[in-house]
């Protein structure tokens, strides 16, 4: 840090109250977010993503299954991390966290939203010197989608402004797809809140759409939402780890 910049402050909220419907019976004891990648939870690699960014204040949401979520979180915050559970009897969707959440950015420049049913290789670091160097509120995370019909789809112009986005197009403009992180200013932040919206792809992202950039990224990045996704996931972070990968799991 030099002597003209200001160190900025960065919370998260880790998005992990998915019910893990196509993990069953997997799901049935144990929550979606902690499911076991090569011997280690799920929610743990994206720990350990934002411990390397220096990033400490935590907000995750929880639903089925809190309560192995709750010891989870007690063991992080012995270990330095500021962590705040919300809780959610019914789910409120991915943009209703954030609408009952208003205040969480109120001491913060900038929050990271992540949906944790995904493992990644992403430096935040990277990502969030990117999402502070453009000026824009709002950076989406991309990666190049081998059935874009399936995914939200992003158009960019020739300087990485989103131009354009759809979930699940008939005809995709692209194979950018929405890989499910976000970094947003405080003020992007109480924007969203106040929609008092369902759905961050369905029902926000749109309305960003021109004043959004996108950050592609061509490193690991995969949805665990199905068991073959899993099981996947664990071998490939194996090998991963074996060629000196940032994901490393315990059963190497």
């Amino acid at each position: 840090m030099t002597g003209g910049e200001t160190r900025k402050r960065t919370k998260a909220l880790l998005l992990a109250g998915g019910i893990g419907s196509r993990l069953r019976p997997i799901t049935a004891a144990i929550p979606k977010c902690l499911v076991e990648i090569a011997g280690r939870p799920l929610l743990d690699y994206w720990f350990d993503a934002l411990a390397t960014a220096g990033i400490r204040d935590i907000l995750i949401n929880t639903h089925h299954l809190p309560e192995p979520v709750r010891r989870f979180l007690a063991k992080k915050t012995s270990r330095g991390f500021r962590t705040v559970e919300f809780f959610e009897p019914v789910l409120l969707g991915s943009a209703g966290t954030v609408a009952a959440n208003p205040g969480w950015a109120d001491d913060a420049d900038d929050v990271l939203i992540i949906y944790a049913d995904n493992l990644s290789d992403l430096d935040l670091l990277d990502f969030m010197a990117f999402h502070r160097g453009h000026g824009d509120a709002f950076t989406m995370l991309l990666f190049h989608a081998p059935n874009p019909k399936a995914c939200g789809i992003a158009e960019l112009n020739d300087v990485g402004c989103v131009i354009g986005f759809e979930e699940k197009p008939a005809e995709p403009k692209s194979d950018l797809a929405n890989a499910g992180v976000y970094a947003v200013t405080a003020t992007a932040w109480r924007e969203m809140a106040a929609m008092n919206a369902f759905d961050l792809g369905f029902d926000v992202l749109p309305k960003f759409v021109g004043r959004m950039r996108g950050y592609i990224h061509d490193g690991y990045h995969r949805d665990i939402g199905t068991i073959d996704a899993l099981n996947a996931a664990s071998r490939e972070v194996v090998l991963l780890a074996g060629r000196g990968g940032k994901l490393k799991g315990t059963k190497q």
